[in-house]
């Protein structure tokens, strides 16, 4: 993929002008991995404002850069960021992730960029959408190969290694992020750790998981009844769905993020839960789980330059209604922003599977 790295280097150096900066040092690992496609714990690479650029990183893993990075210099150093930033004269540092520390100790005259690699990122190529669509196919059949285990008996901690042990067979290389099952009242907890608890017949299960392959993060939301569910459990589901079929479709190229949001929100608001639904309607996925841009109700200021979504965004759409006490739903899908629809990316029913 060199060609690729270097039209994305390319996007970043066209960034610098207007910043007034000669380069710019990337320390952060995941942009790094972006910029060049090495993966390291200790790689930092020095981008000009001509595009040209070298990397450094440390014995380990010069000999994998050489191989992986074979159209830029490699320089093999310990002290990557030391080591670059006397390559260039102005020349601008992450300031969102370089630890003070570092910025004293590489030179106070340096520029700060706050963003800079993130906001080339948040537009995907086709490279990076395939890999997505990868890692949530791998996704959909773990979710339909594990959905017969869930009965009355099994604990959600079961049921959270058997998702990401199917993950692994089919060819993740880990999972995504740290799967959610909650069951029952635990169902209220959006963000709920699987417990030993076991399952009951008329609870409603909540599965947030996802495959990592390539680098990129699936991320999909199932809700399941086990038995016939209550009348105020189907009522909630099908509230969440319908939210979450309204905040599917305003996804589109140039519809604001707090919009988008909002088409969700008020579904939920108007049917009396809008207390009950306290997170934001969802975020970009790609080389980290949560990236930009994140769907909220929070309004960025009208000349942001990411104050709309842009065409081949990936982003996640995940509305939810928790009660404490009694449970709750949520339903989410991974899909990528297309000139002509959105792009689904997760494609389990979201229909109201009872087990």
């Amino acid at each position: 993929m060199t060609v690729t790295h270097a039209r994305r280097r390319e996007r970043l150096a066209a960034l610098l002008p207007a910043h007034e900066a000669d380069a710019i040092l990337v320390t952060r690992g995941v942009n790094v991995r972006y910029l060049t496609g090495l993966a390291s714990s200790n790689a930092a690479v020095l981008v000009r404002a001509d595009a040209r650029a070298t990397l450094a990183t440390d014995s380990r893993y010069a000999e994998t850069a050489r191989r992986a990075c074979s159209d830029i210099e490699v320089v093999e150093e310990r002290d990557v960021a030391g080591c670059l930033v006397v390559m260039a004269d102005r020349v601008a540092v992450e300031a969102h992730d370089m630890p003070v520390a570092d910025y004293f100790r590489l030179g106070e005259d340096l520029l700060r960029l706050t963003g800079a690699v993130e906001s080339v990122r948040r537009v995907k190529d086709e490279a990076e959408i395939d890999l997505l669509r990868d890692a949530c196919a791998i996704t959909d059949q773990a979710f339909s190969d594990v959905l017969p285990m869930l009965r009355p008996g099994v604990t959600e901690r079961d049921i959270a290694r058997a998702l990401e042990s199917r993950m692994i067979e089919l060819g993740a290389e880990k999972p995504a992020f740290d799967s959610i099952v909650a069951s029952g009242p635990n169902g209220s907890i959006p963000h709920h750790s699987p417990s030993d608890r076991p399952l009951e017949r008329g609870d409603l299960v909540t599965m947030d998981f996802g495959a990592l392959h390539g680098g990129y993060h699936a991320d999909m939301t199932r809700t399941v009844a086990i038995g016939e569910p209550a009348p105020w459990q189907r009522e909630l589901y099908d509230l969440v769905r319908a939210a979450q079929r309204a905040g599917r479709h305003a996804v589109r190229p140039g519809a604001a993020a707090h919009e988008v949001d909002a088409a969700a929100r008020e579904v939920i608001a108007q049917a009396g839960y809008g207390d009950y639904f306290g997170h934001g309607l969802g975020h970009g996925v790609g080389l980290e789980i949560h990236e930009a841009p994140f769907l909220s109700p929070l309004k960025p200021e009208p000349d942001h330059e990411h104050a709309r979504l842009e065409d081949r965004v990936p982003v996640t759409v995940e509305p939810g209604v928790y009660l404490p006490g009694r449970g709750g739903v949520r339903i989410e899908d991974t899909l990528v922003t297309r000139d002509d629809g959105p792009e689904l990316l997760t494609r389990t029913t979201k229909e109201l599977l009872v087990l």
